[in-house]
């Protein structure tokens, strides 16, 4: 097995593993939602982020853009983000935000840091972050955001916590990676288990992902099973994620909307009427909650296509790729 696939399968494992954990139960696909016209219902993950199963054909993994409106004119669009995506997806939202007349995008980078430049490999993130979402990107032949998002458009405002800033928030709350994991876990054992696995058999469960995990490895077009895998999970693994915040908030959730929050007030104050706030999908419920507090409503959702999940016939099997993979190894030595 190639370390490619090897990684692939690994993540698989990890991602199936982890919400067999927190929820003893995949998650069924959350149904559409139409906003078109205001509602006062609290906004929650599945408004920015679904999964659209459509059986043996495949499916889509899409995220919204959600647009608000206030007395006075103003617009704002909370365009919920998947880090790793097609290439077309990533580049409709270039061409969207060029409408706007500010965009307010997250990114956690050094204070003095250059803005990140797909035309210059210079400008590229080395942390550990970026280079897992880049192997990610190339086991699952995706594309990474920062590689095809034109950050350097004049209307792109950084709002979001300096790496300094953020670390001295994380070290302020005693915060950790490793806390919060543990904190999720807390929160995951103290949880009564969704209505739809309170009568299934954990081990039953824990079968019908492993017998999914097979498929995706056997079939052909092993690399969109393996989206598929993961898809299924993603609205899911959001919502776990928004957990982060807790009674008293978390510095990688609370305190990055905090800053976003703080970027928009200013940026309304010189008179900006159309603004989008371009943020990984787990934020977008509670920065809902904060733009209604301001006097926003909720008006209508556009969905855009982030994975194409249609399940291709004739690509090659994992297992025929790996020999393949093997005798062009042998043919090299």
């Amino acid at each position: 097995m190639t370390r490619r696939d090897a990684f692939a399968v690994a993540f698989a494992f990890l991602v199936l593993g982890s919400q067999c954990f927190l929820r003893a139960a995949p998650p069924a696909t959350q149904p559409s939602r139409d906003l078109a016209a205001p509602t006062t219902q609290p906004l929650k993950s599945a408004d920015f982020l679904r999964f659209i199963d459509n059986g043996s054909a495949g499916g889509r993994l899409e995220t919204a853009d959600v647009t608000f409106k206030n007395a006075d004119g103003a617009t704002v669009h909370l365009v919920a983000a998947v880090h790793i995506a097609e290439r077309s997806y990533f580049e409709a939202l270039n061409e969207n935000f060029k409408a706007r007349d500010a965009v307010l995008y997250e990114m956690v980078k050094p204070k003095d840091a250059a803005v990140p430049n797909r035309d210059d490999p210079q400008t590229e993130s080395h942390s550990a972050v970026s280079q897992f979402q880049r192997m990610l990107k190339d086991t699952l032949n995706l594309e990474f955001q920062l590689d095809v998002i034109d950050y350097t458009r004049p209307n792109f405002v950084h709002a979001d916590l300096d790496a300094e800033a953020f670390a001295a928030k994380q070290e302020a709350r005693g915060e950790s990676m490793m806390t919060l994991m543990l904190q999720q876990m807390m929160r995951a054992m103290t949880q009564p288990p969704p209505e739809n696995a309170a009568n299934q058999d954990p081990e039953a469960a824990m079968q019908d992902q492993l017998q999914d995990l097979i498929k995706m490895v056997c079939r052909p077009d092993h690399e969109r099973q393996l989206k598929l895998l993961i898809a299924k999970n993603m609205a899911d693994m959001e919502e776990t994620a928004m957990g982060l915040d807790g009674p008293g908030g978390s510095a990688i959730l609370t305190d990055r909307n905090d800053a976003a929050m703080a970027k928009l007030k200013e940026t309304l104050a010189t008179g900006k009427k159309d603004v989008a706030i371009f943020y990984g999908a787990a934020h977008m419920p509670d920065l809902s909650k904060r733009l209604t507090a301001m006097g926003f409503k909720p008006l209508s959702t556009d969905w855009r296509l982030a994975w194409d999940l249609a399940i291709r016939a004739d690509q090659p099997s994992a297992g025929e790729q790996i020999l393949t993979d093997l005798v062009k190894g042998m043919d090299q030595q």
